[in-house]
This record gives C-alpha cells, sequence and structure tokens, in this order.
C-alpha cells in the first residue's frame, strides 16, 4: 500500500465527522438554539446519529478508520484545548465555600453513580462511570474525556449524552423556578450571587448553566459561570485518580500482580491527555496570550469536540442503544433529583460555615 492510500482512507472518515463537526457548530450559532442552552456537541451527536443509522452504513467501509481517529486523536486534542477556558484565577473568584461545593459535588455524584449503577441497577461499571462522570462534571465533554479510560462502547456514551442532554435542558427551566422558593425558604443562604454558585455546581453543562443563571441575573450568570469552570477544572484530576484506581482492579481482574507492579502500572494508566490538560490550564492562568487569540482556540476546540462527538455519533446503532437505554436513563434521573435536592442541601450546609 503507497503513502498516499495510507492516508486516504483516514481522511475521507476524519471529512465525514468534520463536515458534521461544521454543520453542529453553525446550527449552533442560531439565536434559538444558543438561547436554549442547545451546545454544538449535542447538535453533532444527534447529527451524528441520524446520519449513522441512515446514510453512514454504505460509507463506513471506506470511511471508519477516520471516524475512529476522530473518536480517539481529535477527541484528546480537544479535551486538552479545554483548559484555555479555565484559569487558576476563576478558583479564586468563587473562594473556599464555591471550590468545597464543587468538590463535594463532583464527589458525591461520581460515587452515587457508579454505586447505584452495579449495586441496585446491576449495569456495567463502565456505563454507571459514563453517566456518572457526565452529571458530575461537565455534561458530553466529560463523558468523552472518561469514555478512554474506562474503555466505555458508542452505545455506553450516547446514552450517557442522552442523560445529560434531557436532565440539562430540564434544568434549565426548573432552576429559575426555584428563585421564589428560594426567598420562602432560603435553602440557598445568601443572594443571587450564591444561588449562582449552586446552579453551576449542579448543572450538567455549561451552556446549560449560561441559559439557566441569565433568567435569573446577570450577577448569578457571572458567579455560576465562574463555579462551572472550576467544576470543570476538576476533570483533570478526576481522570488521573479513575485511571489510577481502575488499573490495579483490572490487574487483580485478570489474575493479580505484586503491589509494586500494581502501582506501577496504575501510573503507566494515567491519560496524558489529562496531563496536558492540566498543563494548558496553567499556561492560560499566566495569560500570556492575548484573549482574542484564545477565544480563536476555543471556538476551535469546541468544532474538534464536535468533530468527536458527531464521530461518535456515526457508529451509534440506535436499536443497540434502546435496548441499553432504560436503566442508563434512570440513573440519569436519579442523579439529576441528587443534583437539585442533594446540591441544594450541600450549598446551604457549605455556605452557611464557610460562605
Amino acid at each position: 500500500m503507497s503513502e498516499k492510500s495510507h492516508w486516504a482512507q483516514p481522511i475521507k472518515g476524519i471529512v465525514v465527522a468534520g463536515i458534521i463537526g461544521i454543520c453542529a457548530t453553525q446550527l449552533a450559532s442560531i439565536h434559538w438554539f444558543s438561547e436554549h442552552g442547545i451546545s454544538p456537541l449535542t447538535l453533532a451527536i444527534v447529527l451524528g446519529i441520524l446520519l449513522g443509522n441512515s446514510i453512514y452504513p454504505y460509507l463506513a467501509t471506506w470511511a471508519s478508520s477516520g471516524v475512529a481517529i476522530s473518536r480517539t486523536t481529535i477527541l484528546r486534542t480537544g479535551v486538552v484545548l479545554y483548559g484555555f477556558r479555565l484559569t487558576l484565577q476563576d478558583v479564586v473568584h468563587v473562594g473556599v465555600a464555591g471550590v468545597s461545593i464543587d468538590l463535594i459535588m463532583v464527589v458525591s455524584t461520581f460515587l452515587l453513580a457508579v454505586w447505584i449503577g452495579t449495586r441496585l441497577l446491576k449495569m456495567a461499571p463502565s456505563t454507571s462511570m459514563l453517566v456518572g462522570s457526565g452529571s458530575a462534571i461537565c455534561g458530553a465533554a466529560a463523558v468523552l474525556a472518561t469514555e478512554p479510560v474506562v474503555k466505555g462502547r458508542s452505545e455506553e456514551v450516547s446514552v450517557a449524552v442522552a442523560g445529560v442532554v434531557i436532565f440539562g435542558t430540564i434544568s434549565m427551566f426548573l432552576y429559575p423556578l426555584l428563585v421564589p422558593l428560594n426567598h420562602l425558604w432560603m435553602i440557598i443562604p445568601g443572594g443571587v450571587r450564591e444561588f449562582g454558585i449552586y446552579i453551576g455546581s449542579t448543572v450538567h453543562e455549561v451552556a446549560q448553566v449560561v441559559a439557566a443563571s441569565r433568567q435569573v441575573s446577570t450577577d448569578a450568570a457571572g458567579t455560576a459561570v465562574i463555579a462551572k469552570m472550576v467544576r470543570v477544572l476538576m476533570l483533570a484530576p478526576f481522570l488521573v485518580v479513575l485511571a489510577a484506581w481502575l488499573k490495579p482492579r483490572e490487574q487483580v481482574t485478570n489474575g493479580g500482580s505484586s503491589q509494586p507492579n500494581m502501582l506501577f502500572a496504575a501510573i503507566k494508566a494515567v491519560p496524558v491527555f489529562a496531563f496536558l490538560f492540566i498543563v494548558v490550564v496553567l499556561f492560560n492562568s499566566l495569560q500570556w496570550i492575548e484573549k482574542p487569540i484564545v477565544d480563536g482556540i476555543i471556538q476551535f476546540d469546541t468544532l474538534l469536540l464536535a468533530i468527536a462527538m458527531g464521530a461518535l455519533g456515526l457508529s451509534t446503532n440506535i436499536a443497540t442503544l434502546a435496548k441499553s437505554g432504560g436503566k442508563p436513563m434512570l440513573l440519569s434521573l436519579i442523579l439529576f433529583f441528587w443534583l437539585v435536592l442533594g446540591g441544594a442541601g450541600v450549598n446551604h450546609i457549605v455556605m452557611t460555615y464557610l460562605g
């Protein structure tokens, strides 16, 4: 096989996924979609699934390798560049209380997802972890970033993203309705700033946080987005801990290994892109790059993640998704109630004593 033909086939698949990503980002810029917090990632997976179950099977023989690259290499590049959305200064803005709330919500939501998913609903650990990561951290981006660590299937990722889309959308309309109730009961102490932290620490996607908090006030939106960004910042250490935790368990399942070897294997299992994500955040915190350039990088990163989402949709079979969708959606529903109600309790306690 010539070098030209070696590269031709992957490029075809990347182009297919790229067209989906471009269409999704263009659609997301339409006022109605942006106003309702529908992100390019959501649109990309929907378009991908529609094409994946209609036209794509006829193209798969020559496009599959490029689609696979879009789901792996392009995805991980997108996760790394996601760090340009964050700075360490964001952490300072929400204070000790905001960081503590985010940390508690991330850890508790993920552990609750794993426990309920595997013990009560008898789901595969990988499915439970994907659903949990999407609810706990930053929605679809977290699901995508977690997939290579837990070695999830396309259908597992798709149903986890579906839960994020459905219940995150409900959150956008629910949280503004909770503001009058909070005035009566004062569950979230303080004013709109503190309510913004509540939104940022419990709503799934960044776009959904923006849509929900803007309906409350501009002050609420400011703190909500920062609190959400701090939660996103926890994605890298989450992936590091998860990879280190899963590797020794995998060793034991496959026949066991000595403790030093297990520790070394756990360190090797930590994804490189998680460390690069941290490096990018630290670099971005120095603010050496002008804001217009950073904004351009963020737009490019959104496109990369949309391409990865489109590739994921192309690889998703609706029939298989329907068979596996019941329990994961139930888990997403349970986690949604935890985020709204349990999150209110966590915010109340932490803000009362640390706020």
